[in-house]
C-alpha cells in the first residue's frame, strides 16, 4: 500500500499542538453560541415583534448559507470594508460562534416550548416574575431535557472546525497540511489528523453521557 508513518514521527509534536490550537477557538465559540442562541432563543418566544423578527431573521441567514462562506467573508470582507486586518482565530470565533448561536437557539426554543405550560401558569399565578421564571423553573429543565442535542451541536462544531485550515488557521488539520507538504506524502499525516479528531469527539461523546446520567439521576 506504500505506507509509511515513520515520516511523520518526527512531525508528531507540531501536530498535537493543533489539539490545544483547535480547541481553544472551538471552546470560545461553543461559549458565545451558547449564550447568543439562548438570548436569541428566548427572542423568538416572547410576545415583542420585533425580536422575535430578528431572531428569525439572524436564524435564516446564518442556517440558509454555508459555515465555510460566513468564514471567508469574515476573513476576506472585514479588512476590505473596514480596514481592519482580522485574525484567523478572530475570524473562526465569529464564525463559528455566530453560526452555532443560531443552532443553539432552536435547540434552546424546542426545549423551552417542550415544558409543561402549567408549569409557567403556576409560577404566574404565585406572582414569579418573567425573569426568575424562565432563570430557576423553566431553563433549569428545558437545559436537562435538550442536553443530547447540545452535545451533538457542540461535537459537530468540534469535527468542523477543520475548515478553518481554509484561512491558514494553524489548527489540527492545517498542520496536517503542512507536514503532508512537506514529505510529499499527505495520506499518513492526514489519517493521523483523522484519528486525533475521532478521539475528541470521543472524549466529547462519553462526557456529555455522563452529565446527562447525573441529571436524570439527580431528578
Amino acid at each position: 500500500m506504500n505506507l509509511d508513518f515513520s515520516q511523520i514521527v518526527p512531525y508528531i509534536p507540531f501536530m498535537l499542538k493543533g489539539i490545544w490550537v483547535t480547541l481553544k477557538f472551538v471552546g470560545m465559540s461553543i461559549l458565545i453560541g451558547f449564550i447568543l442562541g439562548t438570548i436569541l432563543s428566548l427572542f423568538k418566544i416572547t410576545k415583542i415583534k420585533i425580536l422575535k423578527v430578528i431572531a428569525d431573521v439572524y436564524t435564516s441567514i446564518f442556517r440558509g448559507t454555508p459555515l465555510i462562506l460566513q468564514l471567508m467573508l469574515f476573513y476576506f470582507a472585514i479588512p476590505q470594508l473596514t480596514g481592519y486586518d482580522i485574525s484567523p482565530y478572530l475570524s473562526a470565533i465569529m464564525a463559528f460562534g455566530l453560526n452555532s448561536a443560531a443552532y443553539v437557539s432552536e435547540i434552546i426554543r424546542a426545549g423551552i416550548m417542550a415544558v409543561d405550560r402549567g408549569q409557567t401558569e403556576a409560577a404566574q399565578a404565585l406572582g414569579v416574575s418573567y425573569k426568575q421564571m424562565m432563570i430557576n423553573i423553566i431553563l433549569p429543565q428545558a437545559l436537562k431535557n435538550i442536553l443530547p442535542a447540545l452535545m451533538n451541536e457542540f461535537i459537530t462544531l468540534t469535527k468542523e472546525s477543520a475548515i478553518v485550515s481554509v484561512i491558514g488557521y494553524l489548527d489540527l488539520m492545517r498542520r496536517a497540511q503542512i507536514v503532508g507538504a512537506d514529505i510529499y506524502r499527505n495520506f499518513e499525516p492526514l489519517l493521523f489528523a483523522g484519528l486525533i479528531y475521532w478521539v475528541m469527539v470521543f472524549i466529547l461523546t462519553k462526557i456529555g453521557k455522563t452529565v446527562e446520567r447525573r441529571l436524570r439521576y439527580s431528578d
